[in-house]
């Protein structure tokens, strides 16, 4: 098996790829955005993409969030930790997969060179994006990154996310909320789940949810038209960046902290769901 971390991409090597999308939540802060990329090959197949967001901390931005609770937003970066983990984790147990972990990484600031709401990026994929919520800031920074990871001809990409406060109000902490337009994916990670005892619960993409996204200045907006199903079209959003037919989105919004229900657990944040996501790629390398 090798792993290797890449060097990773800086601000400069971000706008050499045309990641507007990503940059534009970047600009208003001091910390420059960092693309970090590791590869651990153990298998000459496809790669499987990992992908977890990396806000590091996450103020809002111009759209900025109450001060109550906005200390937890260090935690923003949980799709980053736990991507890091179960790939840690599968280079441990020495699965026989080809994996490729993408992370964005940045800070959500407000400052003078902040995105503005109202404003229009250009994603890398070419589509233009109105940025009416700097808040939804998540969607911005995977958005890019999934279209990079599909240069790699992924045969699965997983993307999870502390995305939404609408999927911790459908679900709360008990399971992932699971987005995916491949079954056989869906099925790994399911069984995954019911294998590591940390579920995941499989939501809907109607095409319906999609229709809420439309901008009247640009190819889409970064925020639904309403106010409801707001995990959803967040799920929705990120479906115009990615084209490898074997996708999953995870908010695990709902599970960034320990609940009671999950004792084994310290205080704090959980790590959901990297053992989840460890024993799913376990399955799809014997599936492969």
């Amino acid at each position: 098996a090798v792993v290797s971390t890449q060097s990773g991409h800086y601000g400069r090597g971000i706008t050499e790829k045309k990641m507007g999308s990503f940059l534009s939540v970047a600009k208003g802060s001091e910390e420059p955005p960092f693309l970090l990329e590791i590869h651990y090959k153990n298998a000459d197949t496809p790669p499987i993409c990992l992908v977890g967001k990396g806000v590091t901390f996450d103020t809002g931005g111009i759209s900025i969030k109450p001060s109550k609770g906005m200390d937890a937003m260090r935690a923003d970066m949980g799709g980053a930790a736990c991507v890091a983990g179960a790939t840690l984790g599968a280079a441990s147990l020495n699965l026989p997969i080809n994996l490729i972990t993408l992370i964005p990484l940045c800070e959500n600031m407000p400052s003078g060179s902040a995105t503005k709401p109202g404003d229009v990026v250009t994603a890398m994929n070419g589509k233009t994006i109105q940025v009416d919520n700097t808040d939804a800031e998540g969607r911005l920074i995977l958005a890019d990154t999934l279209t990079y990871a599909d240069t790699f001809e992924p045969s699965h990409v997983v993307d999870m996310a502390t995305l939404t406060g609408a999927m911790a109000v459908a679900l709360g902490g008990e399971c992932v909320g699971a987005y995916s337009s491949c079954d056989q994916l869906w099925d790994s990670l399911e069984r995954g789940g019911y294998n590591s005892g940390d579920r995941f619960w499989r939501m809907p993409l109607f095409k319906e949810y999609g229709d809420l996204l439309k901008s009247p200045t640009a190819d889409i907006n970064n925020i639904s038209a309403s106010p409801y199903g707001g995990s959803i079209t967040a799920a929705k959003f990120l479906q115009n960046f990615i084209k490898c037919k074997s996708w999953a989105h995870l908010d695990i919004a709902g599970v960034m902290d320990s609940t009671d229900s999950m004792s084994y657990l310290p205080k704090g944040m959980s790590g959901r769901p990297t053992r989840s996501i460890i024993e799913a790629l376990r399955l799809l390398s014997v599936e492969k």
